[in-house]
């Protein structure tokens, strides 16, 4: 799978879920039917939304993105939809190759973790999932935003 093809996937997932989230808030506050959507679609949508926070990490050391561009993908994913927008937008501005660290040996601290993961496919799917579920149980440890 290629950098594009990978975060295409997870881009239009996160996209998905906040569709499913939206549905559920709109049963829960406009009809006032059920809240249930919100819980099931409240996690899902944080889980993708970690995942697509993870693979923004790595597409961007592999593909050497800029930080700002790497902050605006990541930044993509709180309005609903724009991480679509956003992978649309760097296809068209010929972001992604092929995987680099693949082939290339790791020249910074920042590439030798993407490079491992990469390289190690079955081992970096499973590292990647872990740190999805680390990161998922720390939001939820931390809790809503204030406001929420």
């Amino acid at each position: 799978m290629t950098p594009q093809a990978l975060f295409r996937r997870v881009a239009v997932a996160e996209a998905i879920t906040w569709a499913l989230l939206l549905v559920g808030m709109f049963l829960k506050y406009v009809t006032e039917t059920t809240d249930v959507m919100v819980s099931i679609g409240g996690m899902v949508h944080g889980v993708v939304f970690i995942a697509f926070c993870v693979t923004t990490v790595v597409v961007a050391v592999d593909q050497r993105w800029t930080p700002g561009r790497t902050l605006l993908g990541l930044l993509s994913a709180i309005p609903p939809f724009v991480t679509v927008v956003f992978d649309l937008q760097m296809e068209k501005r010929g972001a992604f190759g092929a995987w680099r660290l693949t082939v290339d040996q790791p020249a910074s601290a920042v590439d030798r973790p993407v490079g491992w993961l990469l390289r190690n496919p079955v081992r970096g799917l499973v590292t990647a999932v872990a740190a999805v579920a680390v990161l998922t149980v720390v939001a939820l440890v931390v809790g809503p935003p204030v406001g929420s």
